[in-house]
């Protein structure tokens, strides 16, 4: 078989599951019965302890009826749940408690046969509760044993498979500034010497115009003899 989970669970996972819930399903029909039968109306006690007992029938029927068959339907389809078997044995631990207080109420006011039978009914939960108990802790010892192979494989696995080296980054800061090209500046004139030897080129004169006389330059006067 095959859980909801997947995980496949051993034949005598599920056989014992399946006894345990025939059981408690046994048990079940049997309570209902006796607690329809009983009559707290014609019980020697006083209006506040009947009201209880009638509260306390009541929830447990419901509970029987409605509650506990829809828990029971989701563990057989997950036998080996965990949170699935702690829900049943919480109800079941409830059902004990609320059913123990009818019980001792049927005692002292009740008749025998309505006390004997419930408390048939009692011992019946009982049972199973103690039965789930210890499958809850089985099944929780196995799940953690599991959860450790898995672990250890994993680690196995993870030794014999190299890591790959990580990517290489490539960083690019684009917060300098982008620098201009340096101008060159022409070297300064040494004192003494021209700035610049080469004359400008004449201007050619326009076609159909004479160009002008060049003066000649000024010649230096004579020093006396």
């Amino acid at each position: 078989m095959v859980s909801a989970q997947g995980a496949p669970v051993s034949y005598g996972s599920v056989t014992q599951l399946n006894g345990l819930l025939t059981q408690l399903e046994t048990t079940s029909k049997s309570a209902q019965s006796d607690l329809t039968n009983l009559r707290i109306e014609r019980w020697k006690a006083d209006a506040a302890s009947k009201r209880q007992a009638l509260g306390n029938v009541d929830s447990i029927q419901r509970n029987l009826q409605n509650a506990l068959p829809e828990i029971i339907e989701k563990l057989r389809a997950a036998p080996e749940d965990v949170p699935a078997t702690f829900r049943l044995y919480r109800n079941l631990d409830a059902l004990y408690d609320v059913l123990g207080s009818v019980v001792e109420s049927t005692g002292a006011f009740g008749s025998k046969d309505d006390l004997q039978a419930l408390a048939n009914d009692l011992k019946g939960f009982e049972g199973t509760r103690k039965a789930l108990a210890e499958r809850l802790e089985n099944v929780a010892t196995a799940k953690e044993a599991e959860i450790v192979r898995l672990r250890s494989d994993l680690k196995a696995a993870q030794a014999v498979v190299p890591a790959a080296p990580p990517p290489k980054k490539i960083v690019v800061d684009d917060s300098e500034p982008v620098k201009k090209p340096a101008v060159k500046k022409r070297p300064a004139a040494k004192p003494g010497t021209a700035a610049s030897t080469t004359k400008p080129p004449a201007a050619k004169p326009a076609a159909g115009q004479t160009a002008p006389a060049q003066t000649p330059p000024a010649q230096a006067p004579a020093k006396p003899q």
